[in-house]
């Protein structure tokens, strides 16, 4: 897994930390019982104080994707892909309400922003087809 944070973000470190922490939990590509990077390991390779990367854990336990386990480590919890997928959820829908608001503010009508999400949802199925179909063309037909 692969982290990186934007210095030139307004969205603080620590948050685009628990961002992209939740996000990998939410997808799959972290799983309840996988171990977290080491704080100043991490730290060190986004370019970040520990307290940043300490903060972003802190708050991830706090939501309950992770536990903090002594000498050992953080790891995700078996709850931890469900309170992702809630706490990215109601996130990106915020964000996409405050994006459609600030676009009809600045002229764009109904239309055209139906049209751009129209536009990225079909993209996305036609982005989970193929994926679905490479999974299917790699499934042993008696395994199906």
């Amino acid at each position: 897994m692969h982290f990186c944070v934007d210095p030139n973000s307004t969205v603080p470190p620590s948050q685009q930390l628990t961002a992209a922490v939740l996000d990998a939990i939410a997808c799959g590509e972290l799983r309840p019982g996988d171990k977290l990077p080491a704080v100043r390991a991490l730290a060190a390779q986004v370019l970040v104080n520990p307290n940043t990367v300490g903060k972003a854990w802190r708050d991830l336990e706090h939501l309950g994707a992770t536990e903090g386990k002594n000498g050992s480590g953080v790891f995700v919890t078996e709850r931890g892909p469900e309170v992702a997928r809630a706490v990215r959820l109601a996130e990106t829908l915020d964000q996409l309400r405050n994006a459609a608001e600030l676009a009809m503010r600045a002229g764009h009508d109904a239309v055209s922003l139906q049209s751009v999400l129209d536009g990225v949802v079909l993209a996305r199925a036609g982005t989970v087809r193929e994926r679905d179909g490479e999974k299917a063309a790699a499934t042993p037909r008696g395994k199906r």
